[in-house]
């Protein structure tokens, strides 16, 4: 669980494989109020992480268990969650 002032981020599938970690634990970056602001701030932290979110709309997320758009708020001691969508056959 992220504790005060921070986001636990969660990475699942090929995410974790190009990031080269399954979890992180950030502080709320200032100007962060929802998911895609967020995803904005991730591309801007290497480029494993731009890479990653290059395609940001084939990127699920989901905050605090919950599937999220985009304009969903984000807060310290959220958990968000970052997959790609699933296929079923």
């Amino acid at each position: 669980m992220a504790g005060p002032g921070t986001l636990r981020l969660l990475y699942f599938a090929w995410l974790r494989e190009r990031l080269g970690t399954a979890e992180e634990v950030v502080a709320l970056p200032e100007g962060v109020a929802t998911v895609g602001d967020l995803l904005i701030w991730l591309c801007s932290r290497s480029p494993a992480h731009a890479e990653a979110f290059s395609a940001a709309f084939r990127v699920r997320c989901a905050v605090n268990q919950e599937f999220a758009a985009p304009d969903a708020p984000v807060a310290a001691g959220d958990e968000v969650a970052f997959f790609p969508p699933v296929t079923g056959g």
